[in-house]
């Protein structure tokens, strides 16, 4: 997968005009799926400090009860904790790991800054087992980048 060749889609359909945050964060969740055969569910959460949750924003891909989650829980609330991105080879070798479907073999999730402040992240599922590199961690640090200066 050559990831510099989507950059420049990324961009564009983050600076189009005329359309709200939300809709472009889904026209980017759509966009993503349709690029990357083993991005098979594709969404942002948001979080609330507040409240030490993470809320589900804009998404592609099956529908999940996981709407809200507690910060710690599953791969999504550790990297709100942590701060750091979470790469997970195998869904099944996971203790903290919220099952969304059978069909989900790993996962990597990748903390959304603005101005230095984790407000929440971008959370890919796959249905096969090991897909994401060191490759997919720096593109999508690169469309989180992007996407940072929606908010």
């Amino acid at each position: 997968m050559n990831f510099e060749n989507l950059k420049p889609q990324v961009t564009n359909i983050l600076t189009q005009e005329n359309l709200s945050r939300d809709e472009k964060l889904k026209n980017l969740c759509q966009f993503l799926s349709d690029s990357v055969s083993y991005y098979n569910w594709v969404g942002f959460y948001l979080a609330n400090h507040e409240t030490k949750t993470l809320h589900l924003g804009p998404y592609v891909g099956a529908e999940t009860d996981h709407t809200v989650i507690p910060f710690g829980k599953g791969i999504c609330g550790q990297v709100a904790v942590s701060n750091s991105n979470f790469v997970v080879p195998d869904v099944s070798a996971q203790d903290n790991y919220i099952a969304c479907s059978f069909t989900v073999k790993s996962e990597i999730v990748v903390p959304l800054f603005v101005k230095g402040i984790n407000i929440g992240q971008i959370d890919i599922d796959s249905h096969i087992i090991n897909p994401f590199s060191v490759d997919d961690e720096r593109f999508l640090e690169f469309v989180n980048q992007q996407v940072a200066k929606l908010f």
